[in-house]
């Protein structure tokens, strides 16, 4: 198969919510069908509209959600080289502009936007297959967009991966260059963008409203050599050591690690705090 937008597409949503299936050998009667199964009819009519394109047949819109079609040949073509069950699909190798549409298709189908007021902001897909988890772990690495180690849990023994994308800076790129074609999904991501930027810091510029702030969002400020910071945004921690520059409180930002996506992290030298806490109260 030569990929091109609408088979990279196609193959998204057939690895996502879709089947290519026949029936037994020792049946007489064979039947040969692909189809997508999903709730929004704007996907269900991109994925026909997609198909039609690039096979030159139109599959047909069920009210029972889903859009299928009979073809044997078309079956043959895309079992050729991959399978579409649940645990045994595979990404395609693809160029970078057919790469976004179908990871576009396939978020459209297994993820959903976590959005909790000044609690969690983020893009979570999940599903059964590990390996093929990986594969689109690292295709979001294309586009510049990290991603969170990938998280198990068991759901009545059934083993389930999931994927995050955490922090505004990744969301955008997501937002940018992947995106969704799910309304309700492309209005929510779109919310949990805005709603990062609300989170910003006023960091008091006196002596004694700075000790308050520090006491206030500071982690191990009586323990440790470090005082900790968390923002998901980084502009927040940039304007935090630029004013404790001012007092001589030395401190350093690191960037998210690989287990912890959603925030930056600022560490200030607990022994110049104290030095500068212990002159204010002179």
């Amino acid at each position: 198969m030569k990929f091109d937008k609408n088979l990279a597409s196609i193959h998204g949503y057939l690895c996502g919510d879709g089947y290519v299936v026949k029936n037994g050998n020792n049946i007489n009667h064979k039947y040969y069908r692909i189809g997508f199964r999903n709730t929004n009819n704007v996907l269900l009519e991109d994925f026909q509209k997609r198909f039609k394109n690039y096979f030159g047949l139109e599959p047909h819109i069920y009210r029972l959600e889903r859009c299928q079609i009979g073809n044997k040949k078309i079956y043959f073509t895309l079992t050729k080289n991959f399978s579409y069950y649940s645990y045994q699909w595979r990404m395609p190798k693809l160029s970078k502009d057919n790469l976004k549409y179908w990871l576009r298709a396939f978020f459209d189908c297994d993820s959903w936007v976590e959005l909790r007021n000044n609690s969690t902001r983020s893009i979570r897909l999940e599903c059964v297959n590990l390996n093929g988890l990986k594969q689109i772990k690292k295709a979001l690495l294309i586009f510049d967009i990290n991603s969170s180690s990938i998280k198990t849990r068991n759901r009545k023994n059934i083993l389930i991966y999931r994927l995050n994308i955490c922090g505004v800076d990744n969301m955008k790129k997501f937002n940018n260059y992947i995106g969704y074609l799910h309304q309700n999904k492309k209005i929510l991501l779109k919310k949990a963008i805005k709603n990062c930027y609300y989170n910003k810091w006023v960091i008091p510029k006196n002596k004694k409203d700075l000790i308050l702030f520090i006491k206030r969002k500071g982690r191990n400020i009586y323990t440790g050599k470090h005082i900790t910071f968390l923002s998901i945004r980084k502009y927040n921690l940039i304007n935090l050591k630029n004013t404790l520059n001012v007092y001589n409180i030395k401190s350093f930002i690191e960037k998210p690690n690989k287990n912890n996506l959603k925030y930056y992290i600022l560490k200030a030298n607990i022994n110049d705090y104290n030095n500068f806490s212990k002159l204010y109260k002179r």
